[in-house]
């Protein structure tokens, strides 16, 4: 399981997964889908896409990873998550399958997830890949849209050293004739989806050349498209400002859907979808408030340009002084994302109770010779229970560094 173990988890093509499919009588193809890959945001383009789906009535699937507590987050049906029994019982039946073909957790899970949204009739489900895109478990689906989120160094390891390389792989979920939308315009991989959708016949779209979104009182959007204002006052439960970038694609994509697809999605269900997504969905991580007096936010930003819209948005807050509980997994470049933390900070250094992880002596030491002081912590709830001890009531508390950090809150 590459959530727990990394690398050795990886099976890296789509030779398993389409044995386990093909056994399964092929699911995939029986279920309309929206699949979208990306370094970051598309786990909350992918909850408000199903929100306003299912408020719009559509019968819904939403597939994502990881998961925070539980494995069956992964899987869900109009945002209820996936029955332990129908897990236990696929496990049983497929027993023999799975170890004839001895897949990977990823791959078992993909499969598994497909056969629900097929013998529960989803009309439309929305897939979220997993690391990469190309050979990414997912990408055997045939989507009616195919979405691209933000592209940044992550799992370099795995998908490349550069942005072009990393978008090259994202670019991998691109489908011949399938539209494909682009969330965010960055002028250095432009070209690698220019290029593989010219070569596929696949419509591109960015979604700043169909709409934009201007910030208006109370925290509320106003959207506009062809020059007009075609939503006012839109509300969104999903805090942090770097939500807007994620809202234009989501609305954007919502737009291919209704006039390429044939949905119909109107706008009050676009309204109440968006505002309600946490609901809908039970999303959780993304600049969460988990607690007051101290005010305590924590948010899964795990790589560069994650964590850089994350302590832009820190800084937007009123405080004291700031805590920050802080642990890591080993596959990241540690000393780079700790060299971009605010050196008056308290640190509360920890270590999530997974192979993974980094040990917190060695985040301690990096910090360390990043000008970053703290103390070190076995597990996140004693780190963070240090931290509730030492913070005022005007303070405020961030957690994260990697999203099993946040999956181990235990208040969540």
């Amino acid at each position: 399981m590459f959530q727990r173990s990394g690398a050795a988890a990886l099976k890296y093509d789509l030779h398993n997964t389409l044995r386990l499919l093909q056994a399964l009588d092929n699911p995939h193809q029986k279920v309309r889908t929206i699949h979208i890959a990306g370094t970051n945001g598309k786990g909350s383009i992918a909850h408000m896409l199903a929100a306003v789906l299912q408020q719009a009535g559509y019968r819904t699937g939403l597939y994502t990873s990881p998961h925070l507590k539980h494995f069956t987050e992964r899987i869900r049906l109009n945002g209820r998550q996936v029955g332990g029994d129908f897990v236990s019982a696929f496990v049983t039946r497929q027993r023999p399958l799975i170890e004839e073909v001895n897949p990977s957790f990823f791959e078992i899970t993909f499969a598994m997830a497909m056969q629900y949204f097929h013998e529960q009739q989803v009309e439309v489900a929305v897939i979220e890949t997993g690391m990469g895109g190309r050979l990414d478990s997912t990408n055997v689906v045939q989507p009616l849209l195919s979405i691209i989120t933000n592209i940044s160094l992550d799992h370099q390891q795995f998908l490349g050293a550069t942005l072009p390389a990393i978008a090259a792989e994202k670019a991998g979920i691109i489908k011949p004739g399938v539209p494909v939308l682009i969330s965010e315009k960055q002028p250095e991989v432009a070209h690698v989806f220019a290029n593989r959708a010219a070569e596929l016949q696949a419509p591109l779209y960015y979604a700043e050349d169909l709409l934009h979104i201007e910030q208006a009182a109370g925290g509320r959007y106003n959207v506009i498209a062809g020059g007009q204002v075609y939503l006012e006052g839109l509300l969104t439960d999903l805090r942090g400002p770097y939500q807007r970038q994620n809202l234009t694609g989501a609305l954007a994509a919502l737009q291919l859907l209704d006039s390429q697809a044939g949905f119909s999605i109107g706008e009050e269900a676009i309204c109440q979808g968006v505002a309600n997504v946490v609901g809908l969905t039970g999303l959780k991580g993304r600049w969460q408030l988990i607690g007051e007096r101290p005010r305590q936010l924590a948010d899964t930003a795990h790589n560069e340009a994650g964590l850089q819209v994350v302590l832009a948005a820190l800084q937007q807050e009123k405080y004291r002084q700031l805590h920050i509980v802080w642990g890591m997994v080993q596959d990241k470049d540690a000393g780079r994302l700790l060299g971009m933390l605010p050196p008056k900070a308290h640190y509360y250094f920890v270590q999530p109770q997974i192979p993974r992880a980094l040990p917190v002596a060695q985040l301690q030491q990096l910090a360390t010779s990043q000008g970053l002081q703290g103390q070190a912590y076995d597990t996140v709830a004693a780190g963070l229970q240090a931290a509730r001890q030492k913070a005022r009531e005007d303070d405020l508390i961030f957690v994260g560094g990697s999203t099993f950090v946040v999956a181990e809150i235990d208040d969540l």
